[in-house]
């Protein structure tokens, strides 16, 4: 999935302003200032979008789970360099403290049918034999799931 989208449709499940943005990237210790996180929110087709990195969009998340959740001993996490759906939606189950079962919940909401252990394969290490890929429809179905939920 399209780091810009993710980010403008997290943006916009938890309501946050340019000035909660820029909080939430100073927690992970990355400086941004309100044009560039404007030009990352701009819709796709405008010609002055830039792209989110996936370095970018990890210290985003990284900051919204100390945000959220506090920050844990050992100091600010390291963001990551390559991100993937799975890494994206562990870190977004973390920061809104969410189970299985009021994960489920929310992608039934949405839609979207799995089962529990179809849902912990998502979350396994990559190289375990039940370990499976999250795909865009799955993290897509997620977000719009938190829309539903948190937003309307």
């Amino acid at each position: 999935m399209n780091n810009n989208d993710c980010l403008r449709r997290i943006r916009y499940i938890l309501d946050f302003d340019d000035s909660k943005m820029i909080a939430i990237f100073g927690l992970a210790n990355v400086e941004t200032d309100r044009a560039e996180i404007s030009a990352w929110l701009k819709k796709d087709d405008d010609p002055d979008l830039v792209e989110c990195d996936d370095t970018s969009l990890a210290s985003f998340l990284n900051g919204l789970i100390i945000a959220l959740r506090g920050e844990k001993e050992g100091g600010v996490p390291e963001a990551e360099t390559k991100l993937t759906n799975n890494m994206i939606f562990m870190k977004l189950k973390i920061a809104l403290n969410l189970k299985a079962d009021e994960i489920l919940e929310i992608l039934a909401s949405a839609g979207q049918e799995i089962s529990k252990h179809e849902l912990s394969a998502f979350f396994r290490r990559p190289g375990h034999k039940h370990y499976r890929e999250c795909k865009d429809q799955i993290l897509r179905n997620f977000l719009k799931g938190l829309q539903i939920n948190y937003r309307d």
